[in-house]
């Protein structure tokens, strides 16, 4: 009896699986297995192809993308007339390759052809000469700067890309000479010394209300490896204490599962500030909204200037902003070289970071943040709230760890630097925590931090 109920099932299933397939749009409904291997296995290589395509458009986007800023750069603030000089069509002295890199920019050795290398490493190339700098921005080899050229080989207009403040390189030919490291922070770069050379400075100081020493004052208060992205937002040039207010350029690898970015947290994820960062500070040509910056109080300088309503056309940005997220998440941390650490320490450190130290509460393995919501008052961490609040939600990010080790010849730790070192980090969560950690234990727990 119980066969031939099951018989009886099994032909009334197959006759409705029949029937479904001869029902009028329904073709899809049903399939033998072959045939759904079949489909699955041809959109799998179209998320491949997919994801190659974003990787490689991604890639392009950072590096070389202005999106259409350079009408800011050079078309308004005339940086390039700076860049150029005197002699070649601008104004001043130039900018020699190595003022240029004495300001921290970078020069990608991988654009340049191999006799030019041959050449500088036989010191036939005049690093002291402007002209050098323009034929390096021809052969697209400042990294993050892209020069625009008259016919006659003038320098008409100057850009930049993401890379500018978001990527180095390894040195391997000459300090600030080698292979591109995107997602690296440029620590060395000054970006206020390199503004504030810009012949025409009175957009900026007409956007904060201040006069052009005042703005050249405040630009060349941030020094190396830092900005201030809220300046033009909230106008606050200096903190309370009289100390600068810029933050440091944070690097851009290691994002992938990391939910907000900045070193506030709260002014978005990685997708929004891309949006922010080309629109806003860039000054690229897009589209952008956050009705955030209308409150006339916490930010009265965007509340004139309106940046929060952003309707450019064309819009050279939006349409760029997922490949370029795609490859910042694809950027890993880089893993510290061999020697770098003390292993046996770092072991040891590794216990402390888990247990008594208690920085695991918030540094979370493998992505070492909160996943989720990671923000946290002054009050909480034990430090000012000045930069927190400039942001939205009045919170500090709980940062990333991965790749923490870039950062030990830096301008320092925290979004200022007000911490010289790591050990002086820990010290900072030992007193404020109370964790009692002997100096021993301090000492492996910086060893821990250097692995990661």
């Amino acid at each position: 009896m119980r066969f031939r109920l099951l018989s009886i099932v099994l032909v009334a299933a197959a006759a409705l699986g029949l029937a479904l397939t001869l029902i009028p749009g329904r073709q899809a409904f049903y399939r033998p297995a072959s045939a759904q291997r079949t489909a699955l296995g041809d959109f799998d290589r179209a998320i491949a192809q997919n994801a190659q395509q974003m990787l490689d458009e991604g890639r392009r986007i950072f590096r070389y993308d202005t999106f259409g800023d350079e009408a800011w750069w050079g078309d308004t603030l005339k940086l390039h007339q700076a860049i150029e000089g005197a002699a070649h069509g601008g104004v001043g002295p130039g900018v020699s390759p190595k003022t240029a890199l004495a300001v921290g920019l970078k020069v990608d050795m991988d654009a340049l052809p191999a006799d030019l290398v041959g050449q500088i490493k036989a010191g036939k190339v005049d690093l002291d000469d402007p002209a050098t700098t323009l034929a390096l921005l021809k052969l697209n080899g400042v990294v993050g700067v892209t020069g625009f050229f008259n016919p006659n080989g003038t320098l008409k207009s100057v850009g930049i890309q993401c890379a500018f403040c978001h990527s180095s390189v390894d040195n391997a030919f000459a300090p600030g000479i080698g292979h591109r490291l995107d997602g690296w922070g440029n620590r060395d770069l000054n970006v206020g010394a390199i503004v504030a050379l810009a012949p025409n400075l009175k957009p900026i100081a007409d956007l904060l209300g201040a006069d052009i020493p005042t703005v050249k004052k405040v630009l060349t208060s941030w020094g190396p490896g830092r900005f201030d992205a809220e300046l033009d937002k909230d106008g606050k040039a200096f903190r309370p204490d009289g100390k600068q207010a810029g933050t440091i350029i944070p690097n851009a690898f290691g994002l992938a599962g990391v939910n907000l970015h900045t070193w506030t947290g709260a002014w978005g994820t990685v997708s929004y500030w891309n949006a922010y960062v080309a629109n806003t500070e860039m000054k690229g040509k897009g589209t952008f909204f956050d009705p955030r910056l209308d409150d006339p109080k916490k930010y009265p300088v965007s509340a004139r200037s309106r940046p929060g309503h952003l309707r450019n056309t064309p819009d050279l940005i939006t349409a760029k902003l997922a490949a370029l997220h795609f490859y910042q998440l694809s950027i890993p941390a880089p893993k510290p070289p061999d020697g770098s650490f003390d292993k046996d320490a770092a072991a040891r450190g590794q216990v402390l970071f888990e247990g008594k130290a208690r920085c695991a509460t918030c540094h979370v393995a493998p992505l070492y943040v909160e996943p989720g919501w990671p923000l946290h008052t002054g009050q909480e961490i034990g430090i000012d709230d000045f930069q927190a609040n400039r942001a939205p939600d009045n919170r500090y990010r709980t940062a990333p760890l991965r790749g923490l080790w870039t950062r030990l010849d830096g301008p320092g730790f925290y979004h200022d630097g007000r911490f010289r070192d790591l050990r002086a980090v820990v010290r900072h969560y030992n007193g404020h925590f109370q964790l009692n950690l002997s100096d021993q234990e301090i000492n492996d727990l910086v060893e821990f931090l250097k692995s990661l």
